[in-house]
């Protein structure tokens, strides 16, 4: 390895030899080998800036400046990328900025993308209020429609730039829409575009895009993968080595990199990823159908239950259908704002995937950059983060609230 690429890409994170393991056992021992001086069973934090080298050019291990790579941020990296079945995975210091990594490495001014109706809010705003200021144009698409996708692609021509991405929100936030990731991924390569997939809602546990047929997958690992409302963080996970080491430069250039507390936070989260994704799944499908039969609730958005349009492409290829329950109030507006304000042990907060259950009213909170366009969420929609509480205390908190 030369010195160029001892600055751009530092040690490789790949998910190394435990990629055919049982998730369970990847989660818990993927990267994390026990510390070669202590036998620490836990990967230590690196909380250090820069290394010693033992010659000039003459790294030990790969690592010279935390920017480029740390010991910590390796072993979250790997185990993300075992996770998700691919070759390469990067840290970030939030979800924004591994999207942002990733739409400004695969697209250049001129270049044009396309993203769901019902896309999450940053996620909107980052591709309307940024990107395209950049020069980077952009249509919306149903995406749970892969007709819709394909009508919406461009070849390059006097009609426009080229479609270079599509990206896919599985299930979507907040109206917990599906997406045939195997069918996108089709229409998206027929066309040479890449497929994208947000994993953040299903997490690797449940739902593994890169084996479908997508090119890369991201998270904002501030949810399920830390699990504890305890840290802010991002992740993208490859399986080519072309495009990971083009993510690997804008990664290390750019900067927006993962620290090494917040690196070994979301990796203790890992550990318990498979236990915890069972309780919010099983509590998720009690409180789907208690809602489903209340006759304050209008209709419940949920992936598990039979009639949700998506059930069956969830059933083949999710192996649950998560922690996340959306609903419309048939009080409309003032309905749902009252349901959000009464809850007791359903916290009134934005973010998701913690192990507390969580509530919001995503028209005036989490989805406030949609308002007043074609892609605003409805007034009248609730979105639940149901957590791992007991699910009796949770159904009685949500029946007082709707009562």
């Amino acid at each position: 390895m030369d010195r160029e690429q001892l600055n751009t890409t530092g040690p490789a994170a790949d998910a190394g030899a435990l990629t055919g393991g049982g998730f369970e056992t990847r989660a818990i021992h993927a990267g994390q080998e026990p510390d070669p001086l202590t036998g620490a069973v836990v990967p230590p934090i690196y909380q250090v800036s820069t290394y010693r080298q033992d010659a000039v050019g003459r790294l030990r291990g790969g690592y010279e400046y935390s920017r480029s790579a740390n010991p910590t941020r390796t072993a979250l990296e790997s185990a993300l990328a075992a996770l998700e079945l691919g070759r390469r995975g990067f840290a970030f210091s939030s979800g924004m900025a591994a999207e942002d990594c990733l739409l400004r490495t695969v697209c250049a001014p001129g270049d044009h993308v396309v993203i769901p109706t019902d896309a999450y809010g940053g996620t909107y705003r980052l591709v309307s209020r940024v990107l395209e200021r950049w020069g980077v144009s952009w249509t919306v698409a149903d995406t749970h429609d892969p007709d819709a996708v394909r009508r919406a692609l461009r070849p390059a021509g006097p009609a426009g730039p080229a479609t270079r991405l599509v990206w896919a929100e599985t299930p979507s936030n907040p109206l917990l829409n599906v997406s045939d990731i195997a069918a996108l991924a089709d229409v998206a390569h027929a066309a040479g575009a890449l497929l994208v997939v947000d994993n953040t809602f299903a997490s690797p546990y449940l739902q593994q895009p890169l084996p479908l047929g997508a090119d890369a997958v991201v998270h904002s690992t501030t949810k399920y993968l830390g699990g504890h409302s305890d840290v802010v963080g991002g992740a993208l996970v490859v399986d080519d080595e072309e495009l990971a080491e083009r993510i690997a430069f804008h990664h290390n250039a750019v900067g927006a990199v993962a620290g090494p507390f917040d690196s070994w936070l979301t990796l203790r989260g890992v550990r318990t990823l498979a236990v915890r994704m069972d309780r919010h799944c099983a509590n998720a499908a009690r409180i789907a159908r208690m809602l489903a039969d209340h006759p304050a609730v209008a209709s419940v958005l949920y992936p598990g239950l039979p009639e949700h349009p998506g059930h069956a492409v969830a059933a083949k290829q999710m192996r649950d259908f998560g922690g996340m329950v959306s609903c419309r109030l048939a009080g409309g507006e003032e309905a749902a704002r009252r349901m959000c304000e009464r809850t007791r042990l359903f916290a009134l907060a934005e973010s998701l995937g913690g192990v507390e259950s969580l509530i919001e009213h995503p028209r005036r909170m989490t989805h406030m950059s949609t308002a007043d366009t074609p892609h605003e969420v409805p007034a009248d929609l609730v979105r639940l983060s149901v957590g791992i509480e007991n699910v009796d205390d949770l159904l009685a908190d949500l029946e007082q609230a709707l009562g």
